[in-house]
């Protein structure tokens, strides 16, 4: 097997299984933070125990999906090292700072202040204690923002010199202000809040429909996770708007595959489905909308958008003979995965938080259905992950936009066998502490009562 393809496949894989649980844990510290705020400063006293039982119960769940995390992000730093040596020769001087800064924040901040706040219970003042799990907070999403900002070179080079076959930063503020990463960081900060409030709606309405003795207080969180999912749901799809609107100038090859538009068009149709014939460049059938693509992009419903064809090539022009079009028929179904899926949790937020809200009669006359939610479960895990292929896959063939191709980039001295054992190894054992972690996590949320009736309550 072609040795890049395989590497490509090692990092893809490791990195999804890491993205499983990042989202998650950006999302998840807000939460916390911003309910241990209302733990502190509510004057509703009979609230006050519950809250922080609450706490406890989200934190014991926030600690198994940090610990995941971690333990799966230490072997992505090593891939560069291993797999992608070349990448790592000619990139190093600029992803070398944003990484040093994440590994900084990581472990200087997140993991400091997240022992002070397990332990710091009963121990710290309660306004002091609130602010160790904000700076988790901030720790946490301060780390996504470094990582972003390599990536974001990588999407769209800024600040940045060749010198001697390397790229070298020249401008660190050029890097950190690049517009691809604001419009990255902002809609990944509202995917993790939808991640993590999709999963403790789910939670919640799991505990409302089959612990009676909980019922009551999951209701009351229901009713504030509803709103904050619906928040980090509609965030998510009004920075993603943004940002695809932003590729229409930073990235229009990847724009026009993720909606298989082989010829330039004014006004461009947006194709619901369509039968996508790469080798011949065209899509021998599809259902489209006539002008809604452009509408998309310049709000209006005319707008001259690229052809595949016309930017390929262009590219041959600027770069030298070569394939430059990406996977289109991935990048066209994850596009429409990801919107499918971002548009049932939105619908799933605004029926159960309404109902939460002003019908809760309704609730509990059909709770059985609120105990089938976790099987939707995977639907902002897939759309995240869908979200991350278009990103990645829709840049090839360069791994850095305009500067170094995949190919160019892998181990020189790697053998096709090596990869496949170690891709081999690194899945087997991931897919272990994925079974173990959610084992883990169904057996917190099992065993935790938290009935107003009982100030001792009973939690893991």
């Amino acid at each position: 097997m072609d040795i890049v393809l395989l590497s490509r496949w090692q990092f893809a894989i490791t990195t999804i299984y890491h993205f499983l649980f990042v989202p998650v844990t950006l999302g998840l510290t807000l939460f916390l933070a911003l309910l241990e705020t209302c733990y502190v400063t509510t004057k509703r006293a009979h609230w006050k125990e519950p809250c922080r039982k609450l706490l406890k119960f989200f934190g014991a769940i926030f600690l198994v999906n940090f610990a995941m995390g971690v333990v799966t992000g230490i072997v992505q730093e090593f891939h560069f090292g291993m797999n992608w040596s070349e990448y790592s020769r000619f990139m190093g001087d600029i992803f070398g700072a944003p990484l040093a800064l994440e590994a900084l924040t990581a472990f200087f901040l997140e993991s400091t202040f997240i022992g002070i706040w397990v332990f710091g219970w009963d121990k710290l003042p309660e306004k002091l204690h609130c602010a160790c799990i904000w700076l988790v907070a901030i720790g946490s999403n301060l780390s996504a923002f470094w990582i972003l900002v390599a990536n974001s070179f990588m999407q769209h080079p800024v600040g940045y010199a060749i010198e001697n076959g390397r790229a070298i930063m020249t401008d660190f503020m050029a890097l950190i202000t690049n517009p691809y990463v604001i419009g990255e960081m902002s809609h990944t900060l509202f995917s993790g809040i939808a991640t993590a409030g999709f999963v403790l709606l789910i939670i919640c309405c799991w505990k409302y429909a089959v612990d009676d003795a909980s019922r009551e207080v999951f209701l009351q969180a229901l009713k504030a996770v509803s709103i904050y999912l619906i928040i980090g749901i509609m965030g998510a799809m009004g920075t993603g708007h943004v940002h695809t609107q932003y590729l229409a100038e930073a990235q229009p090859m990847k724009l026009s595959s993720m909606e298989a538009l082989w010829e330039t068009e004014d006004p461009a149709p947006f194709a619901i489905v369509a039968d996508i014939n790469q080798e011949k460049r065209q899509n021998d059938t599809e259902i489209t909308i006539p002008g809604m693509f452009s509408f998309m992009l310049y709000n209006k419903p005319e707008g001259a958008v690229q052809g595949i064809n016309q930017l390929q090539a262009a590219a041959e022009q600027q770069y030298g003979a070569g394939n430059y079009i990406p996977d289109v028929t991935g990048l066209f179904w994850c596009f429409r995965l990801m919107i499918a899926c971002g548009g049932a949790i939105a619908g799933l937020a605004f029926l159960i938080g309404g109902l939460a809200w002003v019908k809760q009669d309704w609730l509990l006359k059909y709770k059985y259905l609120l105990a089938l939610t976790p099987f939707l479960l995977p639907l902002p895990f897939l759309a995240n992950s869908a979200g991350w292929f278009i990103a990645e896959a829709g840049r090839q063939p360069w791994i850095v936009v305009g500067l170094q191709k995949t190919a160019d980039a892998v181990s020189p001295n790697l053998t096709p066998g090596e990869v496949f054992i170690t891709m081999s190894g690194f899945t087997i054992v991931y897919l272990i502490l994925a079974i173990i972690a959610f084992y883990v996590i169904c057996r917190i949320i099992h065993q935790t009562t938290i009935d107003t009736a009982n100030d001792e309550g009973r939690a893991l």
